[in-house]
C-alpha cells in the first residue's frame, strides 16, 4: 500500500469529529481532577488521551490495516518494536498534544496525526478544536490552515526582532543559561503543546522555536506543516529533524532558512 491510497480529506474530518466528541466532551471532567494519572516518566495521561488513541487506532486499522501504528500512549517497548521494524508506512499519533494544559484548563492543546515512512513525513494534520483551527500538509503540496495556504517564508525577520517559543526544561543547562543571560531575541514564550507550536510558527505567530527531547509524535505532523509552509528546521547539531529510528530530538526552527541559520549560529556559538 502507498500513501496515494489514503483519503486524507476524509481522514481529517474523522480527526476533527473525534476531537470534538472525545477531547472537548471530556475536558471539564478532566479539569475537575477526575481520571488523571501519572505515567512512568512522570508525565500526565488522562482518560481523554486513552479514549482518543483507542478510537483513532481502531478507525485507522479498519480503513488501512496494512499501515503500522505508533501512538504516544503505547508502552516504550511497543514504541521500539514499531520503530525498529521495517514498516513501509507508519501512522504516528499524539492523541492529546498538551495534556498538562488540557488537564489544567489551559486553552492550548490539540490532536496530531502524521503518516510517515523511512524517508520522512508524508502527511500531517494538527487540529485545535477550541479555535476550530485545522493545520494540514501533504508532502509536496504545501500547507493549509482551514483551507487557506500557509506561507511563512516571506516574513523577513531578524533574530533581534523575533519572538522565540522555547521549552527550557529539556535543554542542556549551559544552553538554558545562555538563553537567559545573553539574549539575542526580542522575547520568549512557551505554549506547552509541541505539535501545535510547530503550527503556530508556520502561521507566523512567533518567529523562532527551540525544544529539547522531542519524541517523533511531537514533531512529525508539525514539522511537515512548517516545511510545507516554507519554514526551516534542524536539530541542535544542524542535522535533519526526522529520524525514524530515534525517538528523542532537540529541534531548532524558524520562519525561513535565513532566520533559522541566524538562530542555530547563535545557539551553537
Amino acid at each position: 500500500m502507498t500513501e496515494h491510497a489514503v483519503n486524507f480529506s476524509s481522514l481529517i474530518e474523522k480527526v476533527k469529529k473525534a476531537a470534538h466528541e472525545i477531547l472537548l466532551s471530556l475536558s471539564h471532567e478532566v479539569v475537575s481532577g477526575n481520571k488523571v494519572d501519572n505515567k512512568a516518566d512522570g508525565s500526565l495521561v488522562t482518560i481523554a488521551d486513552q479514549r482518543m488513541q483507542t478510537w483513532l487506532h481502531d478507525e485507522l486499522k479498519k480503513s488501512y490495516p496494512e499501515i503500522s501504528f505508533l501512538g504516544e500512549e503505547m508502552t516504550a517497548e511497543e514504541h521500539q518494536q514499531v520503530l525498529q521494524t521495517n514498516n513501509a508506512l507508519i501512522w504516528c499519533l499524539d492523541p492529546l498534544d498538551g495534556t498538562t494544559n488540557y488537564s489544567n484548563g489551559l486553552p492550548f492543546w490539540a490532536v496530531s496525526l502524521a503518516l510517515m515512512d523511512s524517508s520522512g513525513v508524508l502527511f500531517g494534520v494538527v487540529y485545535d478544536p477550541l479555535r476550530e483551527e485545522c493545520f494540514s500538509a501533504v508532502k509536496g503540496q504545501g500547507a493549509i490552515l482551514n483551507g487557506k495556504p500557509l506561507n511563512c517564508s516571506q516574513q523577513a525577520e531578524s533574530l533581534q526582532h523575533s519572538v522565540a517559543n522555547i521549552d527550557f526544561k529539556r535543554l542542556p543547562l549551559a544552553l538554558g543559561q545562555k538563553l537567559v543571560t545573553h539574549v539575542k531575541y526580542r522575547s520568549q514564550r512557551n505554549m506547552g503543546a509541541c505539535a501545535l507550536e510547530w503550527c503556530w510558527l508556520a502561521a507566523g505567530r512567533f518567529q523562532l522555536y527551540l525544544h529539547g527531547g522531542m519524541k517523533c509524535w511531537d514533531y512529525a505532523a508539525g514539522s511537515l506543516i512548517l516545511e510545507q509552509a516554507g519554514g526551516a528546521a534542524c536539530t541542535l547539531e544542524g542535522d535533519s529533524v526526522f529520524n525514524l529510528h530515534r525517538e528523542n530530538q532537540s529541534v531548532v526552527a524558524a520562519l525561513n532558512e535565513d532566520l533559522n541559520q541566524q538562530w542555530i549560529t547563535y545557539l551553537q556559538s
